[in-house]
């Protein structure tokens, strides 16, 4: 049955097996943002025409036929879940909705979630995207990467699953202090380089770097496909 929850392809498929997009567009207008390439849509008018889907009826219908019980499913990937300056009761009434089936959510924001923990429980992920902005101009509207972290450290401590996504990487030095500094508040980490954009970044150097900190620490990591890739033409190129 067709409905707004789908099947992710390409690379999406690397965070989660099922999706669901709740807005038409995302106010934080970070410059790299890739949504309005895929959604092929104006990229003035996908930043500042930011409305809810109908999705709610629709939603209900294709969770009614039980398919998604024990899933999860993640929110969002050409929208965040919650955007900055909008009303975000349209996520709510999403989770609600998906909890209510026996779903799971995995969230991932620039914005602030916290207004939803208490939906949340410990088959939950609350995710950040942390790429170490070297300043506000690169996500000027989204909600400042420390007091994302903030929320993160409370949902941890609330007994919620909880992720980081550092993609797209912006400061290597930063991420990297960051995997060593937030390592003990994220049950996982999705680290991935800067993809259609020019960049003076060494990712051979700084995926092995990155790989070596997670290793160190222990944590539950995955390195990027596009990634890996630079990672693996770096040590053929050393040989």
């Amino acid at each position: 049955m067709s409905g707004p929850i789908y099947e992710p392809r390409g690379a999406a498929k690397e965070y989660g097996d099922y999706a669901l997009n709740i807005y038409t567009g995302c106010p934080h207008r970070c410059w790299y943002c890739f949504a309005p390439g895929v959604l092929h849509r104006v990229k003035e008018e996908f930043h500042s025409k930011v409305e809810p889907r109908n999705i709610l009826v629709p939603l209900e219908k294709q969770l009614a036929t039980g398919d998604y019980a024990g899933k999860t499913v993640h929110l969002c990937f050409t929208c965040d879940p919650y955007p900055t300056g909008c009303d975000t009761t349209p996520t709510r009434e999403v989770i609600k909705r998906l909890k209510a089936a026996g779903a799971h959510v995995q969230i991932l924001t620039k914005g602030d979630g916290s207004r939803d923990f208490d939906l949340l429980d410990g088959e939950d992920w609350y995710g950040i995207t942390y790429t170490g902005a070297p300043t506000v101009l690169a996500e000027p509207f989204a909600v400042k990467e420390r007091d994302r972290v903030g929320k993160l450290m409370w949902a941890h401590g609330l007994g919620i699953k909880t992720w980081i996504s550092f993609e797209p990487v912006l400061d290597a030095d930063d991420v990297i202090m960051a995997l060593s500094r937030l390592g003990n508040f994220a049950d996982k980490v999705k680290i991935g380089k800067l993809n259609y954009h020019p960049s003076d970044i060494d990712w051979a150097d700084f995926g092995r770097r990155a790989e070596k900190v997670c290793r160190f620490l222990g944590l539950d990591y995955t390195i990027k496909e596009s990634l890996r890739r630079e990672m693996e033409a770096g040590e053929h190129g050393t040989r």
